[in-house]
This record gives structure tokens, C-alpha cells and sequence, in this order.
């Protein structure tokens, strides 16, 4: 699955690229990490955030956070932000590149960033900033075993976004939106409304 989403997202590296921001002030933006371990199936590493935060306490998300001034790019922070939150050293990442850019609920630019890391890798959650990291095979997301399907309304157009349960964890809002972006531009996942109606993605 791995080699069908590298060749997939080079393909798409051009496109993709024009749409990232760049240059010395990203004041507004942020940048996670979509890591994908380098197995046959790979799984995606994500988080749930402490419940003693002041903003998105309790929610599962993706390594990531804000632009630092100190950063020289939005890849960059995204390997920065993941190694401060789950121990992930930035050498331990094969970059494959970024995917659509996004705009939160919140008006935050946040790009995702793809990256391959081996499946052994120890991973530790910042306790400060996490209370758990998991792992969620991509063949679960593929399946598409939502719970529901949920409308948010970003820049005046409504998006609907499937949202999920794994083993307690509820997967949704932005992480969701992310995740169903990846799984229908790079890897052509069928994901549509209950209704039949084709699922609409940002990008």
C-alpha cells in the first residue's frame, strides 16, 4: 500500500506544493504530522490531547501545532511539534511531502504533512500536552465504519465528514476531515454520504 500512496502523492507533489504557504512570516499557520508506519498495513499515528488543556482538551488529533518564528518552514514544524509531543525524532521520519492545506473552524492554517516511520519506533506522550498515543490501521478508515456523519461549515461551504470510534477513541472534526481528504485523493477510497451522495472534501 505504501508504494501506491508514494507514487500517488509525487505525482500530486507539484499541485500540492503551490497551495503550501511559505516565507519568513506564518504567523496563523500551523503544521501536523500524518504518520503512516512502514508496514503492509500501514497505521496512522494519532493522539488524544490532555484533558487539562484550555483548548481542544480531551480530543484526538494528529502531532502537530503552530509556526514558531525559530521555524524555517511548515515541514519543519511539523517534525519540531512531533518530537515535543510523542518523542518522535525528526531523523526517524521519511518526509513524503504535504497534502491540502486546511482551515480550521478556528480561522488556523494548518498543513499536513506525510510521513513513513518504522513500526518499532518507541513512542512517548508529552504528559503535559497528551494523555495517550495510539495507532489505527488504515484498512479501519478504508472500510469506512463511521458513526455518524457530521457538517461544519469553513469558509461558508459545508463539508461533511464521516466520524469514527476505535477502541474508545473518538475520531472527528479536523482530524477526520485530514484523514478522509488522504484516504480519498491519494488512495481513491470510496467514501461518500449514507445517501450515495460522494463525500466533499476541501482541496
Amino acid at each position: 500500500m505504501l508504494a501506491s500512496i508514494e507514487e500517488k502523492v509525487f505525482q500530486l507533489r507539484d499541485h500540492i506544493q503551490a497551495r503550501v504557504p511559505s516565507g519568513p512570516d506564518l504567523h496563523g499557520h500551523a503544521a501536523v504530522l500524518l504518520a503512516l508506519t512502514d508496514e503492509p498495513d500501514p497505521q496512522v499515528i494519532l493522539t488524544k490531547r490532555s484533558a487539562n488543556l484550555s483548548t481542544h482538551s480531551g480530543e484526538v488529533s494528529l502531532p502537530g501545532g503552530r509556526w514558531d518564528e525559530t521555524d524555517p518552514s511548515l515541514e519543519y514544524t511539523a517534525l519540531r511539534e512531533a518530537e515535543e509531543e510523542i518523542s518522535l525524532p525528526a531523523e526517524r521520519v521519511r518526509m513524503l511531502g504535504p497534502l491540502w492545506p486546511r482551515t480550521t473552524r478556528w480561522q488556523v492554517h494548518v498543513t499536513p504533512w506525510l510521513g513513513v516511520i518504522s513500526p518499532d519506533i518507541p513512542l512517548r506522550p508529552n504528559p503535559g500536552e497528551l494523555d495517550a498515543i495510539f495507532r489505527v490501521p488504515l484498512s479501519f478508515f478504508l472500510a469506512d465504519p463511521r458513526i455518524r456523519t457530521d457538517r461544519i461549515t469553513i469558509d461558508k461551504r459545508d463539508i461533511y465528514l464521516p466520524a469514527y470510534q476505535y477502541r474508545g477513541y473518538e475520531i472527528w472534526g479536523f482530524t477526520a476531515g485530514v484523514l478522509t481528504e488522504f484516504l480519498v485523493k491519494i488512495l481513491g477510497a470510496p467514501i461518500g454520504h449514507r445517501d450515495g451522495v460522494p463525500m466533499r472534501v476541501l482541496g
